[in-house]
This record gives structure tokens, C-alpha cells and sequence, in this order.
């Protein structure tokens, strides 16, 4: 007889840690994609400022929806929960390594991207395959 096995997406607490571990390491990635096409292709540095809000936007939109598409339930709570929780790994990290603390307009802009991307991975089609 078959044992089943929980998914991780059953408990919140677990999905919205993976969210948000995942959301810094998509943060990570895009800004290190987006510095590399800054870098070598484009030359020119001016607008590092607009490739790192993407890169915060794209990280935590794209780890809050995976969340909300496995999960199928409270994308919008957990993805403002997300966000605000990547923001708070962010400023912790932004005192640690640089000893300045970054604004409260990021927070706004996580906590939108998080939500946005819950709300969309909610209603969108569920995952071929997917058994809870």
C-alpha cells in the first residue's frame, strides 16, 4: 500500500520560508545577470538604479508566485508576507554590510511585487502532475 506523503506547500510557515529564501536567491541572480548586461554590453552605469529595482521586483514577483501557484490558497496575504520578510532580510543585510539602512519605499515596492505575484500564481493554471 502507498504511504502519502504532505507536500511542503501544506503548511504556510514552510512556504512562505521557501518563498523567501528563494526570493533572495532570485534577487541575487537577476541583479548578477542584470549587473553582467550593464557591465559588458551596455557600458554604461546610469542605470544601475533602475536594473536593481528590477531585480527586486523580478526576484520577489517570481518566488511569491511559485509560492501562490503550488500553494492555491492566500497569495495575497502570503505574498505581502513575503515581501515584507525579503525587505527585512535585505535591511539586515544592508546594516551588516554596507552600515546604512534602506528606505521604506522599497518596502512598498516588495510588498507589491510579493503581492502581485501571489494574487497571479493563485489564479493561475494549476501545475500538471500536482498532488497535495
Amino acid at each position: 500500500m502507498r504511504r502519502h506523503h504532505k507536500s511542503v506547500w501544506t503548511n504556510s510557515i514552510t512556504s512562505i520560508t521557501i518563498a523567501v529564501f528563494s526570493g533572495i536567491l532570485f534577487i541575487f541572480f537577476t541583479a548578477l545577470l542584470l549587473s553582467l548586461i550593464m557591465y559588458y554590453i551596455l557600458g554604461d552605469m546610469r542605470i544601475s538604479k533602475i536594473f536593481s529595482i528590477l531585480a527586486v521586483c523580478f526576484g520577489t514577483y517570481l518566488s511569491t508566485y511559485l509560492c501562490g501557484k503550488f500553494r492555491r490558497k492566500h497569495g495575497l496575504t502570503e505574498g505581502i508576507i513575503s515581501g515584507a520578510l525579503i525587505y527585512i532580510v535585505i535591511v539586515i543585510l544592508g546594516i551588516i554590510f554596507f552600515k546604512e539602512f534602506i528606505g521604506i519605499k522599497k518596502l512598498l515596492l516588495l510588498t507589491v511585487s510579493g503581492a502581485v505575484g501571489g494574487v497571479t500564481g493563485v489564479n493561475s493554471k494549476r501545475p500538471k502532475n500536482f498532488t497535495e
